[in-house]
């Protein structure tokens, strides 16, 4: 096989096992909660620790890779990460879960980036959809297995085996990268901001857990509040700080391309109504409809089955209505179908569940996708490894937003109603207000131009090949 066939498919185990891991434990909340003695809604902590962790480190990891070489990073992300999931397993309480999840993070936030970057750098900006697209289809599996597998393990055996089952992957993604993947690094690397790491850093985690932890009793109103102004007070220094340092870690200038402000800010908005799917449908499907975590997590996983279907059409897709149409309108759709789970009650068939879920997942993916493209599309290489740092800080920010949105929904609607425990109505109410909140990103994608991504999604190519044509 072609070495940059081979080189996706291997960036692709790592995604896959970062994906199964996220899928399985959403499943396995309840069980999890269960054990320990503790309310589900509380384990949304177990979900933000490890965004958390790498929304922080995440903007070091393009420094890091330029410095150190690609494979070497991604190797070690691989191996740190691995050990995580088996300490995860290990976990005792919620506290040590939380630990463990933060010590996976810092693998992950290497992991994931890194291996996006090396393949950025590998292929022309023609192929970049398609590469994109053909590098998720093995990635994809590990949503489309984790809820069934999480939920089997949950049910049958013990929760603790769905992060040991990371091992094998992680071995193999070892052996495959130190076998075929070349060890590019740059020649010239500019000094790290350590200023604006610790800035970035600090004001990120602040402001997030404190959002995180807001109304739980975990802590008192005016930590809360204290937590929160100091996020922001960080990450307001950090923009002051950024606009005189020409190497900031963390590149505010790249959110003056219009195609890279509508990928990062439009996705951070859309991602978050879809970052807390994996978090309400399981504890919806369980806790207010009584299913089993296996019966649960055999219809959560519908989603990711539609996603995969779409990978197969999504560039052709593009191509032919180009990013503005597609971003525009799929995010309407996609937030129709957001807000549809929102209906679903103990009575509705199961099997239009499945159909409601596999279809919405096929538009999300659609979206993730041009989204995805987009936002590199007028990205100069040498700013690459920047953008795919500031990119990846976004998506996770936009999950663990999710996450806290999702999780604030219901306890504001439990509170309205005056609820002494988690009922169906509960979570309807909160996919909607989600879905709401997905579809305000129309008024990012609105501004692009009806041409923005051309040289990426081939409109302007096909338009330039048929102009001949229609002249003779």
């Amino acid at each position: 096989m072609p070495r940059s066939l081979l080189t996706p498919l291997i960036i692709a185990v790592a995604l896959f096992m970062e994906n199964l891991d996220g899928t399985v434990i959403s499943t396995a909340l309840p069980a999890i909660a269960g054990d320990f003695g503790i309310d589900p809604v509380v384990l949304k902590l177990a979900l933000t620790s490890y965004m958390l962790t790498l929304a922080v480190l995440i903007p070091a990891s393009g420094w890091v890779a330029d410095r150190f070489g690609g494979r070497t990073v991604f190797c070690a992300a691989i191996v740190v990460f691995t050990l995580g999931s088996i300490f995860c397993g290990a976990s005792t309480s919620l506290r040590t879960l939380i630990a463990a999840r933060i010590f996976q993070g810092v693998g992950g936030a290497m992991m994931v980036p890194v291996g996006r970057l090396v393949l950025l750098r590998s292929v022309p900006k023609k192929e970049l959809v398609s590469a994109l697209a053909y590098l998720t289809i093995p990635a994809l599996i590990g949503p489309v297995l984790g809820p069934p597998v999480g939920g089997f393990i949950a049910t049958y055996f013990h929760w603790r085996w769905i992060f040991w089952i990371n091992v094998p992957i992680g071995v193999l993604g070892v052996a495959l990268s130190l076998t075929f993947i070349e060890n590019v690094r740059e020649e010239q690397v500019s000094p790290f901001d350590y200023t604006g790491f610790f800035l970035s850093g600090f004001g990120l985690s602040a402001l997030m857990f404190g959002l995180t932890v807001a109304g739980r009793g975990f802590t008192s109103l005016p930590t809360e509040l204290a937590m929160l102004g100091v996020g922001v007070a960080a990450l307001t220094l950090y923009v002051r700080h950024a606009r005189g340092e020409p190497d900031a870690i963390l590149d505010l200038s790249l959110l003056k391309t219009p195609t890279f402000f509508a990928g990062v800010v439009g996705g951070f908005i859309f991602r978050i109504g879809v970052g807390a799917i994996p978090f309400l449908l399981p504890l919806m499907l369980q806790i207010g409809f009584g299913l089993s975590p296996f019966a649960s997590g055999s219809l959560t996983f519908a989603a990711a089955a539609g996603a995969m279907a779409m990978k197969f059409s999504a560039s052709a897709i593009i191509r032919r209505f180009g990013f503005r149409r597609v971003l525009i309108v799929n995010a309407i759709v996609s937030g129709l179908f957001l807000a549809s789970y929102g209906l679903f009650t103990e009575a509705t068939p199961q099997w239009l569940i499945f159909a409601l879920l596999l279809v919405g997942g096929f538009f999300r993916s659609l979206e993730f996708t041009a989204l995805n493209a987009i936002g590199y599309a007028d990205i100069d290489q040498a700013k690459m490894s920047r953008a795919t740092s500031f990119s990846g800080v976004a998506q996770q920010m936009s999950q663990t937003t999710g996450v806290a949105a999702g999780a604030a929904a219901v306890e504001i609607v439990q509170s309205a109603y005056g609820d002494q425990s988690l009922t169906t109505r509960d979570f309807g109410w909160a996919f909607f207000i989600i879905a709401l909140i997905s579809m305000g990103s129309v008024l990012i994608f609105a501004r692009l131009s009806p041409n923005a991504g051309a040289e990426v999604s081939g409109r302007r190519a096909r338009r330039a090949e048929s102009a001949p044509a229609a002249a003779e």
